[in-house]
């Protein structure tokens, strides 16, 4: 069986971060780890409070996974410190990891920053170059880039720039408001678009970790990047036109947890 390992916070509500990572990995067939970056305590309705963990333990955790089960495929997720990143840039380095996809965590759809300002110049000068493909969505792109993204012009143009300047393949994540639900691929000097219809389902909470961990997943099981893409883009919108409700809770999202579980790709 592949193995593919998730290196991002914790989500204790279970609907994003490494829980997410989790279930996605599973439902795409392979075997799936962990090394823990913070503990969160939260809910659908915020972030209540965030406890990281010393680079020394997360070493450990990095060590512990890569000397007995080897991951075919490596996702980066939530690490906002750096410290931090330069931990998972040196074990990753020294262990000669492949398939990285790097979720580059730095700004929430509601727009709110979610990295220490001084770690964003590290993880660019880190764990950028290591990735075999990064998946900003728009507010991190133009973060990234440092242009306005208003279009699909912009939005090619934007891929284009950060994967020449980190010479790693780009998945520019579409929707905020520009475009349905389309994704770009830069990718060897090539653009590919991959058009996608926005469901209207308000459970969308950790899209984001179950579309670069279904990547991952796809990669480690020896699929080309375009075919990851492409793979894990068919399994989260089945996730979402499942249109599941867990129906319990008072947050405004209340809803958003059966997204990574119900929908299954063959294990192939």
């Amino acid at each position: 069986m592949k193995t593919a390992l998730s290196i991002a916070g914790s989500d204790s509500s279970g609907g994003a971060g490494i829980q997410a990572d989790l279930k996605t990995m599973t439902m795409n067939g392979v075997y799936a780890m962990t090394a823990i970056t913070a503990l969160t305590a939260q809910n659908t309705t915020g972030v209540q409070g965030i406890l990281e963990v010393s680079p020394e333990f997360l070493q450990q955790q990095l060590d512990g996974v890569f000397e007995d089960i080897r991951p075919d495929a490596v996702k980066i997720g939530m690490v906002s410190s750096p410290l931090l990143i330069q931990v998972i840039a040196q074990r990753l380095q020294y262990y000669g990891a492949k398939n990285i996809v790097l979720d580059p965590v730095m700004v929430a759809t509601s727009g709110a920053k979610l990295i220490h300002p001084d770690a964003i110049q590290v993880l660019e000068e880190e764990l950028m170059p290591l990735a075999l493909v990064a998946t900003p969505n728009i507010p991190e792109a133009e973060l990234l880039s440092g242009c306005t993204i208003t279009d699909a012009k912009s939005m090619e143009a934007a891929a284009r720039q950060i994967g020449e300047r980190y010479h790693c393949a780009i998945l520019l994540k579409g929707g905020h408001s520009i475009n349905d639900a389309n994704d770009l691929l830069y990718s060897d000097g090539t653009l590919h678009w991959f058009p996608g219809k926005r469901i209207r389902n308000p459970n969308t909470h950790g899209t984001g970790c179950t579309l670069s961990s279904a990547i991952a997943a796809n990669l480690a099981k020896g699929f080309d990047l375009p075919t990851s893409v492409e793979r894990a883009k068919n399994y989260l919108s089945g996730a979402l036109a499942a249109m599941l409700d867990l129906g319990h809770g008072s947050g405004p999202m209340n809803h958003a947890y059966p997204l990574q579980g119900v929908f299954a790709q063959e294990a192939d």
